[in-house]
């Protein structure tokens, strides 16, 4: 069964505001870290975002492969971007990551038709 990568997407937003009003020092600390990390700086806010999501699919997070491919679409990464995002990450995390790419390209498929529709 494939996942849905948008409404994952959607459902972490949901869980992460609830989580957040029970540990909010952590949440809130988490989420300062995270703006400041993916602030544009040297580099631009879409190649962090690309190099997250390489971790995500090398470290093989489904949750963090929601995020980053959605958040790296979002800060203008390319669909050819994003597909040479994944062969790093298999390289770098063997067969174990090229299966994660799988879902991330999945992913990446679901976002760009959700983006494109009316």
């Amino acid at each position: 069964m494939s996942t849905n990568f948008p409404e994952k997407y959607h459902d972490l937003q949901v869980l992460l505001g609830k989580l957040s009003k029970e540990a909010s020092g952590a949440v809130s600390g988490f989420a300062h870290l995270h703006k400041e990390a993916m602030a544009a700086g040297t580099l631009a806010t879409k190649f962090k975002e690309l190099m997250a999501l390489g971790i995500a699919v090398a470290i093989r997070c489904d949750d963090c492969i929601a995020y980053h491919v959605h958040d790296a679409l979002k800060a203008g990464a390319s669909h050819a971007e994003v597909i040479e995002t994944l062969g790093v990450a298999m390289m770098m995390g063997g067969g174990p990551a090229a299966m994660y790419a799988c879902e991330a390209f999945e992913a990446l498929q679901q976002f760009e038709n959700k983006n494109s529709s009316p």
